[in-house]
């Protein structure tokens, strides 16, 4: 298995170590409702190295990176981070990404471990003779400071700009943070506050050990794959392999605000305009338990009757709600919130009922 640059910072501060898309990651510290109640109440910091860097540069880089992905990058402005999805020529979906606009003729496609080995040729390919394509993953180190308490940690730790008035949502900037020099971005992956720090591979260590220092004083927690998995089930934001993969759809997925059809061509666009012109058979909807038991991924949802209509995609306790809640595809017209249905929690069917979504949004 690989090791990011802070694997030894993970053992000296007795992280949990597992396996994860090749990678030796760190599942908890000191437990996943200390590291999960830490993001939402003050701060928390994340090792998300493991993560694919692909940047694409050149003439015509913009015409690339439009080709093959849902959202139109062509309306982004430079300095301006863009989620969406690839998907292949049936329109379901390769991978969920960030792209990075750095200018007209720059940008940084981030995607998941998972999926870096087919991503990067995917790019590589559709660049050969357009513009230049580099895989810069393995010289990038990609740190996410997340929570109320982040912008106050990165100011501490030493900056040289004002990040809460120079960065907004999905806006990035360079800049150095404790001396180290970055791409800083005001993204994540939890609901909260906070930026993604993109360092050079070498560095990541002075600077972990800069933020975890800084931010003593606020309550910072390192935070390890586990209460990632809680957060962004609270916020609603899929799980490639779990909520959306490539038998998925970016409508039914609840993900059509990424899809711009107007005007546009790129890589599955007709079979997303197909898609789009009928009823959806199924979605991805949120739902809570309302009898004892967890949903987990792959859990059978029923109907009243017991048949098998839907699949759980992801499940768990929401330490913030004090509830057990989960994402998964329904039919079309079981997908209003209140329907209630059953999980096959191991053999028994266990009541639970759609709910609105995200199940938590941070205060304004």
């Amino acid at each position: 298995m690989r090791k990011t640059s802070l694997h030894d910072e993970h053992v000296a501060l007795g992280a949990r170590l597992v396996p994860f898309a090749g990678w030796e990651m760190p599942v908890q510290y000191r437990g996943i409702a200390v590291e999960h109640r830490a993001v939402r109440e003050a701060v928390g910091l994340f090792d998300v190295s493991h993560m694919g860097e692909l940047e694409l540069a050149g003439e015509g880089a913009l015409d690339v990176v439009d080709s093959l992905i849902t959202n139109d990058i062509r309306r982004a402005v430079d300095g301006q981070a863009v989620y969406t999805c690839a998907c292949n020529e049936r329109g379901t979906i390769e991978d969920d990404l960030i792209v990075y606009r750095m200018s007209r003729d720059q940008f940084l496609v981030v995607c998941n471990a998972s999926n870096r080995e087919k991503m990067a040729p995917h790019f590589e390919r559709a660049a050969k003779g357009r513009c230049a394509f580099r895989d810069m993953s393995d010289d990038t180190a990609l740190l996410a400071l997340q929570g109320p308490k982040a912008l106050a940690t990165l100011t501490a730790a030493g900056i040289d700009f004002d990040a809460a008035n120079e960065l907004a949502s999905f806006r990035f900037q360079k800049g150095d943070v404790a001396g180290v020099p970055c791409t800083v971005a005001r993204t994540g992956y939890t609901g909260e506050d906070g930026v993604e720090l993109f360092a050079p591979w070498a560095r990541a260590p002075e600077l972990f050990k800069a933020l975890l220092a800084a931010g003593g004083s606020y309550g910072i927690e390192p935070v390890g794959l586990g209460a990632r998995d809680t957060l962004r089930l609270e916020a609603r934001l899929s799980l490639y392999g779990n909520d959306i993969d490539d038998t998925t759809n970016p409508l039914e997925a609840g993900l059509g605000w990424t899809v711009k059809l107007e005007g546009r061509t790129f890589l599955g666009s007709d079979a997303l305009t197909r898609v789009k012109a009928e009823p959806l058979p199924r979605k991805l909807v949120g739902f809570e338990m309302r009898g004892r038991g967890i949903a987990r991924h792959g859990y059978p949802l029923l109907d009243a009757g017991g048949t098998v209509v839907g699949t759980c995609t992801s499940g768990s306790p929401s330490p913030t709600l004090g509830t057990n809640i989960g994402l998964g595809y329904l039919p079309a017209a079981m997908s209003a919130i209140g329907t209630t249905f059953l999980v096959d929690c191991r053999g028994k069917s266990i009541e639970a009922a759609v709910v609105k979504t995200p199940f938590y949004k941070r205060p304004s």
